[in-house]
């Protein structure tokens, strides 16, 4: 075999296995987005304020509802406990401090709870109500529908005009938070000044 020769064979070799080692295999492809990014970025959103606390104002009330518990009072949105998979934000209404939003992080999405304490904290007969999100949502909005134990929970305390209620959460990091509650002829929304942290509130009841 000639020098020659013995040089070409060496070089298809080299290129070969260049080519061999440049083919990327499943394991080096990039994961493929999933359903649940949008929710995993709000809760990212959500636990940057972890420790904080923001006063809110009501921007929506239609129709109006005289004498509701909200009118008049101080609304304060602590960002009291972030866990992995669980955000707990308190929802201090003046010196009411029954009200405590829990947001859960799913393998589908999110899941979205309100728990309501007694002073003693005792779960009230209205508690652990809410929804889950059915759709992706985006990193400053997400939604939940009320859920089918919601619902039943609803009709057992003659509380029908909740049945169809539908909660959102949104953020735009550095400036608002808000909360709505929404269902057929009714809305109601608080949005909170992100721009401005007071002083954390108490421990809720029961917390």
């Amino acid at each position: 075999m000639t020098r020659t020769l013995r040089l070409a064979i060496a070089i298809a070799t080299l290129l070969l296995l260049s080519a061999c080692r440049s083919a990327p295999s499943a394991d080096d492809m990039p994961p493929v987005a999933s359903g649940g990014e949008p929710a995993d970025a709000f809760f990212a959103n959500l636990q940057a304020l972890c420790g904080k606390a923001f006063e809110g104002r009501i921007v929506v009330d239609d129709p109006p509802t005289p004498g509701a518990p909200f009118t008049g009072k101080a609304l304060i949105m602590h960002v009291r406990q972030c866990e992995r998979d669980r955000i707990a934000i308190p929802f201090h209404v003046g010196d009411d401090h029954s009200r405590t939003l829990l947001l859960t992080r799913t393998k589908s999405g999110l899941t979205l709870d309100h728990d309501r304490r007694h002073r003693d904290g005792g779960q009230d007969v209205l508690s652990m109500y809410g929804g889950h999100t059915v759709d992706r949502g985006t990193a400053t909005r997400q939604v939940f529908p009320v859920d089918a134990q919601s619902r039943a929970l609803f009709e057992r305390n003659e509380r029908s005009d909740s049945v169809s209620n539908v909660w959102t959460l949104e953020i735009e990091p550095g400036r608002v938070a808000a909360y709505e509650r929404t269902r057929p002829g009714r809305r109601f929304r608080i949005e909170f000044d992100l721009t401005r942290p007071v002083p954390p509130p108490p421990a809720p009841w029961g917390w």
